[in-house]
């Protein structure tokens, strides 16, 4: 049974009325589509502060002091960050979740190009995060995140959803009895994956999982996550998939007909003729035993429609 990712949400985008306005910003891909396999987090951290809906607007501004930015109220001119800091403060040294979909475009939640305002004039730059948002990414670097914006995006979806679905399984092995044994195994279905994200990584995590049954427990699996995160957390490429799926196809063993069947397939997939889903669903159609189990070939629940797009 494929594990379920725990997700931190902006709760507007399940539907909450916690928007400025009184209303809300439901994503239908993340309520209908991605809800029925994971448990949702929400937060919103106005409303958590205390604010209210409806309420003033809020923006970041420009202030002398060490970091240069303050969140603040439109109209009474409300000074928040010291509220909203010590929130996410908060929200980040309890949060459990194997990733986040944050709202964009928000003072507090947003990802990219957030603006910073002088008090009395236009935006002076757009490169900014939201308050609360940075804050829980500086207490959780390696954690997958998005906005709602961004999933609207084929292959920022495909990776998002890839990466929660990892990290959800490590999870699971990791909050259990696991036993040495166990994390060879894990890591051993992981292979193909981690091999389509970072090689060198994956040969890291591989050398400390030998180390199983020799490293203290929780050393152990301190330094195996890690590994295993930071691996994930690197972008997929068609290079690396077709030498995955090359890998796979040398273990397949089959005869001349459907070897070549495959390798044109697979070539056409490197041309960018056909996604990643083309590939994968003949390995699969041909895999036994350990190939079989490799989580390359089911990453994340089949009705979630993801690898159809073309390689850029």
């Amino acid at each position: 049974m494929t594990a379920r990712p725990r997700l931190g949400v902006s709760s507007c985008l399940l539907g909450e009325p916690v928007r400025h306005n009184g209303g809300h910003s439901r994503s239908r891909f993340l309520t209908d589509v991605l809800g029925p396999h994971v448990d949702w987090v929400p937060c919103c951290p106005e409303i958590a502060a205390g604010l209210g809906a409806p309420r003033e607007t809020l923006r970041l501004e420009a202030a002398p002091d060490a970091d240069g930015t303050r969140l603040m109220t439109r109209t009474s001119r409300r000074d928040l960050t010291g509220d909203m800091r010590e929130l996410a403060v908060r929200h980040g040294a309890t949060l459990d979740v194997d990733g986040y979909v944050f709202k964009s475009k928000s003072p507090s939640c947003g990802l990219h190009g957030i603006p910073v305002h002088p008090p009395g004039g236009p935006p002076l730059h757009r490169r900014n995060r939201g308050m609360f948002a940075a804050a829980i990414l500086q207490a959780h670097p390696l954690l997958p995140v998005e906005d709602d914006g961004r999933l609207n995006d084929a292959l920022l979806r495909e990776s998002f959803i890839e990466r929660i679905f990892a990290h959800a399984r490590l999870r699971e092995l990791l909050s259990g009895p696991w036993r040495p044994r166990d994390l060879v195994a894990f890591h051993a279905r992981h292979k193909m994956q981690l091999l389509s994200h970072d090689p060198a990584r994956y040969r890291q995590a591989g050398r400390i999982v030998s180390e199983a049954g020799v490293l203290p427990r929780e050393e152990l699996a301190r330094a195996y996550a890690a590994l295993f995160r930071e691996a994930f957390a690197a972008k997929a490429s068609t290079g690396r998939n077709v030498d995955v799926l090359l890998h796979c196809m040398g273990m397949l063993g089959l005869d001349v007909a459907h070897r070549d069947d495959l390798l044109h397939v697979i070539d056409a997939y490197r041309a960018g003729l056909v996604p990643l889903s083309v590939p994968t669903a003949l390995v699969r159609h041909h895999a036994t035993g350990w190939i079989a189990g490799q989580t390359y070939l089911a990453p994340y629940p089949d009705d979630l429609r993801l690898r159809h797009h073309l390689a850029a």
